[in-house]
């Protein structure tokens, strides 16, 4: 059902930020449609040594009230002071201690206990795939149900998650999933859709969320290469490539007017948007159908299957990698992992591989 109305996307949105910013999980790329969501969801590992208590603090202010937190910094602070005076207690007892026979410093360890357990009460829930997703849903499904005065699921089926590769295979599925309302006939262009990362990294102003979504883009292209989610580098290349990309992808209704046009119009029509003369747009476009890029924009104005069911998506390196991390999961006939993507995805054969062989509806 076409539940998502404007409130509803946009209150998923925030609940979708409030989540990032308290799991150090980080959105690459989202769009929400009118009955599914799509996320593009960088997962990485907790920081070594974990949390100080100032930063679980910080993040616990994404999702909880300020009194609830202030509990929180109280308890803490009690453990940490038992944590000092045990310490100390350790120091000066140790001479006695080798004396009498008698080891002291129990009271310390126990307030380490404490921390942790504080710590352990928030953490469990961060840098973890199915927490972040378990805990967006909930908290939405809450939300709707009370709003609408209904009770009950409101998701037909749990989360489908495909694991995904740095540089090329990151970069394709973030264009398709901001291709989304594309696609589905609602925009014609990418920018005009507000609940998705480009929609919002293009209008969503130098501060706030539309800072956060061209970081979460910026890394999408550029993860690879080891640049940070720095909202700053969006405005030098990776802008235009991007928009190169989803332009390609989003140029199906107007071939379909320059088809109408004729040939000749069409190669008019064509220079004139892109201020050419006809030898360099000849020039142009011998050059991209030599690079692929023809193709692989019509893919990914198609549903690719792949990018829903393929279990992992990369190089072919990276699935083989993937399948002998996991080798348990198939079946003792299966040599290797990665599988040539075919139907609507065939365009990018030989470039991206899939850890799944899809052999029907694969269109």
């Amino acid at each position: 059902k076409r539940v998502f109305g404007q409130e509803e996307k946009e209150k998923f949105r925030t609940f979708m930020r409030m989540q990032e910013n308290f799991s150090g999980c980080r959105v690459v790329s989202y769009c929400l449609m009118c009955n599914h969501i799509h996320l593009l969801l960088e997962v990485p590992p907790m920081p070594e040594g974990g949390l100080s208590d100032e930063g679980l603090l910080a993040r616990l202010r994404a999702i909880y009230h300020e009194a609830e937190v202030a509990v929180v910094a109280s308890e803490l602070a009690e453990a940490r002071k038992m944590e000092a005076s045990g310490a100390a207690k350790m120091a000066g007892g140790a001479a006695v201690g080798a004396l009498v026979g008698t080891g002291g410093g129990s009271v310390g360890r126990d307030a380490s206990g404490r921390v942790m357990e504080i710590h352990g009460r928030y953490t469990y829930r961060m840098h973890d795939l199915s927490e972040f997703m378990k805990t967006v849903m909930q908290r939405f499904t809450k939300w709707f149900n009370r709003t609408h005065g209904r009770t009950g699921n409101l998701w037909e089926d749990a989360f489908k998650s495909v694991i995904v590769e740095d540089g090329f295979a990151a970069k394709m599925i973030a264009a398709y999933i901001d291709l989304n309302p594309v696609r589905a006939g609602i925009v014609k262009d990418p920018a005009d859709y507000r609940w998705s990362s480009y929609g919002e990294a293009i209008g969503g102003g130098a501060k706030g969320n539309g800072k956060k979504a061209r970081a979460g883009l910026v890394r999408a292209l550029r993860a690879h290469k080891g640049c940070a989610a720095d909202a700053s580098l969006w405005a030098h290349d990776v802008s235009r490539e991007y928009r190169k990309l989803l332009w390609a992808g989003a140029a199906q209704k107007l071939e379909k007017l320059e088809a109408r046009i004729g040939r000749a119009g069409r190669e008019k029509k064509r220079r004139l948007r892109k201020g050419m003369s006809a030898e360099e747009a000849q020039e142009e476009k011998a050059r991209e159908e030599r690079e692929g890029e023809l193709s692989v924009g019509k893919m990914l104005r198609c549903r690719v299957r792949y990018f829903t069911d393929g279990a992992v998506i990369g190089s072919r390196n990276f699935v083989n990698e993937a399948f002998v991390a996991a080798r348990e999961r198939f079946g003792s006939q299966r040599k290797d992992g990665a599988r040539k993507l075919r139907g609507s995805g065939a365009a990018a054969a030989g470039t991206l591989w899939s850890a799944r062989e899809l052999r029907k509806r694969i269109g």
